[in-house]
């Protein structure tokens, strides 16, 4: 049985002093566990048909149960102590959060090395420009919900669009609980998408909220221009999305950063999500807006948006922004992977352990 209780939230590094959770939450986590063979069956032995994708931590595939109702299975790769911590901290976040902008959990199956998630299918598996769902989604977690929780991983191929083109966020293995007094936190284990990554945290292991709102503002730039946050040309003349999108809104010449794909939209419409994403970028973490204001700036024209101030820009090194690290803290070398992972201790989040039926 998962105990969630103080202790339990302790070892999940969720220094929260939340109640133990009632009996009836617990049965409700447990009764989320599949058995394997109906997934083995749904996605037809997870055949290379069937495969959505692949991740730092396993292959996506599409299944169908008996009873019709498509999903996706995520499917942990063997082996992967940092994949293990992910899909347990998920389990755990996801059973508790309910949001018609996150994706929703069904459930998940532990049968000897198969360590499975299974999400509702969401059709459409590209980004578009829905940024005020997706900011309310961020705002649910933030603020609303009964947790508060920092994604640190907000990136484009972890926000999906059903049928209806709704943007739903995904992808909770990197999600952090905070307690509702606290503002900051440093950690000495840095984990994410090198180009989504807030600067204070990449370099100094400081995170907070903000961490998420500077990677909404990179998602915006990124919607905007058609563009990854990737380092062009070399040298003094290397420059990213972020030093781009800044250096032609300094210099009037915007229309240089917007694709042409999203030119025929409303250009007032256009100018002030890039406005919004320049000031989710700020240097200054204190100069960027919480998701609250910024679900306000995209709701209301009405509202003035202050002037953004010079982004940080730190991506001019050797290293790209897509650039994985994890470090082995016992043999100091630096080992790749597809998000990053990099700090001077081994990954301290210790979960409640989950059996096998």
């Amino acid at each position: 049985m998962l105990l969630l209780c103080k202790d339990a939230l302790t070892s999940l590094h969720l220094s929260v002093n939340l109640p133990c959770v009632a009996k009836d939450e617990i049965l409700n986590v447990e009764s989320l566990q599949f058995n394997l063979a109906p997934i083995r069956n749904a996605t037809d032995n997870f055949s290379d048909s069937n495969k959505l994708g692949q991740g730092g931590f396993g292959v996506v595939y599409k299944g169908t149960l008996s009873n019709g109702q498509e999903i996706a299975v995520k499917r942990l790769s063997k082996g992967s102590k940092q994949g293990e911590l992910e899909f347990r901290n998920e389990i755990l976040l996801m059973a508790k959060l309910q949001h018609r902008n996150l994706v929703r959990l069904l459930g998940f199956c532990l049968k000897g090395t198969e360590r499975l998630l299974i999400y509702e299918f969401v059709l459409n598996s590209s980004l578009d420009h829905f940024l005020f769902g997706i900011a309310r989604g961020l705002l649910y977690l933030h603020e609303d919900s009964q947790l508060r929780i920092i994604h640190r991983d907000l990136k484009a191929s972890n926000v999906l669009l059903d049928e209806e083109m709704n943007p739903k966020i995904s992808d909770f293995g990197m999600a952090r609980l905070f307690s509702l007094d606290q503002t900051q936190i440093d950690t000495s284990k840095i984990v994410g998408t090198f180009r989504y990554m807030a600067p204070e945290y990449a370099m100094h292991g400081n995170f907070s909220v903000k961490l998420d709102v500077y990677s909404f503002g990179v998602l915006i730039l990124e919607i905007v221009s058609g563009q990854k946050n990737n380092c062009s040309g070399n040298g003094e003349n290397a420059e990213d999305l972020i030093s781009f999108a800044w250096r032609s809104w300094r210099d009037g010449s915007v229309s240089n950063l917007i694709d042409p794909s999203v030119s025929s939209g409303s250009r007032s419409e256009i100018m002030r999500c890039i406005h919004i994403g320049l000031l989710c970028v700020q240097e200054n973490v204190a100069d960027r807006p919480t998701m609250a204001s910024v679900v306000l700036m995209l709701s209301s024209y009405s509202l003035t948006v202050p002037l953004p101030s010079q982004p940080a820009f730190f991506l001019h090194g050797s290293m790209g922004p897509e650039t994985p690290l994890l470090q082995d803290s016992d043999s100091g070398v630096t080992k790749s992977s597809d998000n990053v992972s990099a700090g001077m201790s081994v990954n301290e989040t210790s979960i409640t352990e989950l059996h096998p039926r």
